[in-house]
């Protein structure tokens, strides 16, 4: 057996991020050692009735929890750091190596979860390389995107050079003067990249991205123009662009008083941190401001896609308790809208403009630009790095597909290039890749009690199409019905009278006890009797179910509420009489 036979393959396991946007989660692992890259978080769809993040399942990570040897922060967005603290309730996480924004952030996330104890957390810096376990060291290289401190990560590892990019743009000015380190990315390329996992995000956008900087002259324009206060709404983890306003702030004399938790937080630590320079002066609380002439005022929220509790969401629908919308008001969207939002933007725009004020929102605008490479921003990424074999990742189904064509374009064989699922084994080696197993893959969700199961959401999901029925009987101890049941709709749509359904209902229950009571009402010794009475509860509710499909037409939520005899009777004496509940025929 060769050397190079001997030495085992590099497992990449995405357990988020691909053929989707959100939850960016990559597990490596080889000699019984698993290195994490990020551990992000998605946002519901419309269905998901009541959750409010989504988070990739974590199976696999928790039943191989001893072979975690620590964690890679690639940067802050909540898509890459955001479900950190929910996994580290269910295992342990050695150390977490990231950026220092990121750090930051997650400092205050871990401590409000009450798991900052499971991890230690350490940052780093541009070209700082950390060894993790025994088989990996990270190498942490600048990059360029929406956010403040963003790296691309050169994995070593015992079969070669692993690059994953993490998020990425190509700015050649970027607001915080830190340059993409291309120099360092084409040491690596000449020296021999085993494999790149690349940024697919605008895989389907031609060209290159503009640079974050070509959003201020517009930005400017509007606030020189703007006759009334304005109201400004971004990304709260768009730093630069955070920083752009601020300064515009300031150019144009304008105080600020800032609404949102989240951009609270991160304009604290990214000034704490040199990210953002402006003086302490030019920020004012929203009671200061109500005092100042309208010129002199400029409102930075959040709320930019249309979140039904975010500051700008609120204010559109009249429901903030210190901002109401003015005539003359100018309101800024300064982001688009994210697959699955254009809806609710829309409606925050128009309740908006019903009140009186002017919103300026849309591409033409030029007040928004991606932080995420477009094509030949991708390109030259491939080019610098020269990999053997390729990954597209961070993307839905299309853009991998398209980023997998331009790779084979620049001359990676297709056999080189693997698309693959979340869950999905990729082996890597020295001379091959593919798909070689499978590990549980899918979603968790969470609301504010915690995490939402099938059954819930399903129940959810039927409430919301359907509507809800209930039933309550009382049922006595020889299999009566001791009362007419009880009816109650909420959101049902019926042609079936309210009578007629009650007489269905009632022929219903009356029928499953006198066929089905001897299955659930056992009697021993002569004398005593045992009655399943969730079983019958489970029965008489199916029951219903059917019975509401066949008459109703619809699949409603149907809730049979069962309400049998505190104290069993001593003795039972003859046959089981019949019920004496008056059935209509």
């Amino acid at each position: 057996m060769t050397n190079t036979e001997s030495k085992p393959a590099l497992k990449i396991i995405p357990l988020g991020g691909l053929h989707e946007i959100g939850k960016n989660t990559c597990v490596f692992e080889i000699n019984d050692e698993i290195v994490l890259i990020d551990a992000g978080i998605a946002f519901p769809n419309d269905e998901m009735h009541g959750v409010n993040i989504v988070l990739p399942d974590m199976t696999y990570l928790r039943e191989n929890r001893h072979k975690i040897k620590g964690m890679i922060v690639t940067h802050g967005h909540e898509d890459h750091i955001g479900g950190i603290a929910y996994h580290l309730k269910q295992f342990d996480i050695p150390v977490i190596y990231g950026p220092r924004l990121a750090m930051a952030l997650l400092q205050g996330k871990l401590e409000e979860a009450g798991v900052v104890d499971r991890t230690v957390l350490k940052s780093v810096g541009p070209r700082d390389m950390v060894r993790i376990g025994n088989s990996f060291v990270a190498e942490f290289i600048r990059n360029t995107h929406s956010i403040s401190d963003s790296f691309t990560i050169a994995l070593h590892t015992p079969v070669g050079v692993v690059i994953h990019t993490g998020d990425f743009k190509v700015d050649h000015t970027p607001v915080d003067g830190e340059h993409f380190d291309f120099q360092r990315l084409a040491e690596h390329g000449e020296k021999g990249v085993l494999c790149l996992l690349s940024d697919s995000t605008n895989a389907e956008v031609p060209g290159n991205t503009p640079s974050e900087r070509s959003v201020y002259p517009n930005l400017d324009r509007i606030f020189a123009q703007a006759p009334g206060r304005l109201l400004v709404t971004t990304f709260a983890s768009s730093v630069h662009r955070v920083n752009m306003i601020l300064e515009l702030a300031q150019k144009h004399k304008r105080v600020v008083s800032v609404v949102g938790r989240s951009m609270l937080n991160v304009i604290a630590h990214a000034r704490n941190l040199g990210y953002i320079n402006c003086p302490d002066n030019l920020f004012e609380p929203l009671h200061a401001v109500s005092n100042l002439p309208p010129e002199k005022v400029l409102i930075l929220t959040t709320g930019s896609q249309g979140e039904p509790l975010a500051a700008m969401t609120r204010i559109a629908n009249g429901e903030h308790r210190q901002i109401k919308i003015r005539q003359g008001d100018t309101v800024v969207f300064s982001a688009n809208p994210i697959p699955g939002n254009t809806i609710a933007v829309v409606n925050t725009i128009d309740k908006l403009m019903i009140q009186g004020a002017s919103v300026v929102y849309g591409r033409d605008k030029g007040i928004h630009v991606s932080g995420h490479a477009s094509q030949e921003d991708q390109k030259l990424m491939i080019a610098l790095t020269r990999p053997k074999f390729f990954v597209p990742v961070h993307g839905e189904h299309r853009m991998l597909i398209q980023h997998a064509k331009m790779a084979q374009n620049m001359g990676i064989p297709a056999e080189n290039t693997v698309i693959i699922n979340n869950g999905d084994v990729v082996s890597v080696s020295e001379e091959s890749i593919g798909v070689t197993a499978k590990v549980p893959s899918g979603i968790e969700l969470v609301d504010r009690s915690g995490v939402v199961h099938d059954t819930v959401l399903k129940e959810r999901q039927q409430l919301a199409e359907d509507g809800v029925v209930t039933v309550a009987a009382a049922v006595s101890w020889e299999g009566e019905l001791l009362a007419k049941p009880e009816i109650h709709l909420r959101g049902v749509v019926s042609s079936v009278e309210k009578s007629l359904l009650q007489r269905l209902v009632d022929r219903a229950i009356e029928r499953t006890l006198s066929d089905r009571w001897t299955e659930f009402a056992k009697s021993f010794n002569g004398s005593e009797i045992d009655v399943d009475w969730v079983g019958l509860q489970v029965q008489i509710e199916g029951d219903l179910k059917r019975l509401a499909r066949r008459e109703l037409q619809s699949s409603p939520l149907v809730v049979f509420l069962l309400q049998s005899p505190a104290e069993p009777p001593v003795k039972v004496t003859g046959r089981r009489r019949r019920s004496t509940a008056k059935v209509a025929s």
